[in-house]
């Protein structure tokens, strides 16, 4: 799905991974869940472009609905994948699995299960990752930029491309609440540290774009400003 000329979405609304593509190679953001490997072949020979165009794939957190079919991209095509060191551990399957907090509807809770089981919910944890950390500008396409947003885990990160103007958020904040359905800017589900993920949003609060892209939810095409205070808004209620 093209959200604008650079910028492209893999999946859905309940679990979204996406590219920045350049003519110098494609940066992926995030690789869904496993079965997301068939969706990027699909979506790369419908924009024409070859899998070893991606230069590299940037994980927001380690959680296995993120990590997805990297470890696949870089067995076989040897694309590094860059995670924070604070959830390098987490991507390699080091962390026990989450558990949700907060409340939940059967509709919303079931229609993500039985979307996650067809996309392959079964791990498959990386064995090498590039560590990064916050503030490192990445020399990969859309030069993005590593923003340390702890709170769903201790190595979420915002990755920040003025290229295309889009901050791609994975679990700091939620779209489309996977648990009730509920949809606009709000806290995530599976949320490590609520309160902490809160307080990190200031830290995109500033940044000039025009998009924000979760991992689970419709992009949000509005400033981070507008987000952000929504979020707060969701919060409160």
């Amino acid at each position: 799905m093209r959200l604008a000329p650079a910028l492209h979405r893999l999946g859905n609304d309940l679990v979204a991974a996406h590219l920045i593509v350049t003519p110098d190679g494609i940066t992926l953001v995030d690789a869904g869940l496993p079965g997301f490997y068939a969706d990027l072949v699909r979506e790369m020979d419908a924009i024409g472009r070859p899998l070893t165009d991606i230069r590299g794939v940037v994980l927001t957190h380690g959680d296995v609905d993120h990590v997805g079919c990297s470890e696949r991209l870089r067995r076989d095509l040897g694309i590094p994948v860059y995670v924070h060191a604070a959830d390098a551990d987490r991507a390699r399957g080091g962390d026990k699995p989450k558990t949700p907090v907060g409340p939940m509807r059967p509709g919303p809770l079931l229609g993500f299960a039985a979307y996650a089981i067809r996309k392959g919910m079964r791990p498959q944890w990386l064995t090498e990752v590039h560590e990064v950390a916050d503030g490192d500008e990445l020399d990969l396409p859309g030069r993005p930029r590593v923003i340390g947003m702890p709170g769903h885990s201790p190595g979420s990160i915002a990755v920040f491309s003025p290229a295309v103007r889009a901050v791609f958020v994975g679990d700091a904040l939620t779209t489309r609440h996977v648990l009730t359905g509920r949809r606009g800017p709000a806290p995530a589900p599976f949320t490590d540290d609520p309160a902490e993920a809160l307080a990190s949003l200031a830290r995109i609060e500033d940044l000039d774009a025009d998009w924000v892209l979760p991992g689970h939810g419709p992009a949000f095409h509005g400033s981070p400003s507008a987000a952000v205070s929504a979020v707060r808004a969701a919060a409160r209620a």
